[in-house]
């Protein structure tokens, strides 16, 4: 009977083996992506690469364990999510509210520990944040959403708040 249902179960992995996930990443345009659109410094970019754009980019580098299902549709769907959520790719696409948005939460989600997962970091190494990487990448990316050169919830960059409360000050 042990062989029969270890036959079986061989069969079904054999079987799953022939229902393989897309893995094609959609095609990138430079002039959207995060490094041309908020020109982040390179220390932070070199981070995000590392530790963010295999599930948030359209430039998935797939390991090798891509290729075995069940494990391959957990993957292509875990990044399907992560672009849905954040794509460094296509970030010049969003209207200044919604970037400023999706940076907050990305802070928040970084700063809590939340990003990068630790399923992913567990295979990826090299993805892991030092305390002072994720301080780095934190502040970069609340000075996206509020501060000098990046827009706040209402559309606004620093240079026009500043230039407010002068105003104000006047």
């Amino acid at each position: 009977m042990k062989k029969i249902i270890g036959f079986a179960l061989l069969g079904i992995l054999v079987v799953i083996q022939f229902m393989r996930p897309n893995r094609t990443n959609p095609p990138v345009d430079p002039a959207l992506d995060i490094q041309q659109v908020l020109q982040p410094p390179a220390d932070v970019y070199a981070i995000l690469k590392d530790a963010c754009y295999d599930c948030h980019s359209n430039e998935t580098q797939y390991p090798w364990y891509s290729q075995i299902a069940p494990v391959s549709w957990w993957l292509v769907n875990h990044i399907e999510e992560g672009r849905e959520h954040l794509n460094f790719s296509t970030i010049g696409t969003l209207a200044l509210e919604d970037r400023a948005e999706i940076m907050e939460e990305a802070a928040e989600a970084v700063q809590k520990g939340e990003m990068p997962l630790s399923s992913y970091t567990w295979t990826h190494p090299a993805a892991r944040m030092s305390a002072t990487q994720r301080d780095l990448v934190v502040t970069w990316l609340n000075t996206q959403n509020a501060g000098e050169g990046g827009v706040d919830a209402h559309g606004k960059n620093g240079a026009d708040r500043v230039a407010e409360e002068e105003e104000d000050d006047d």
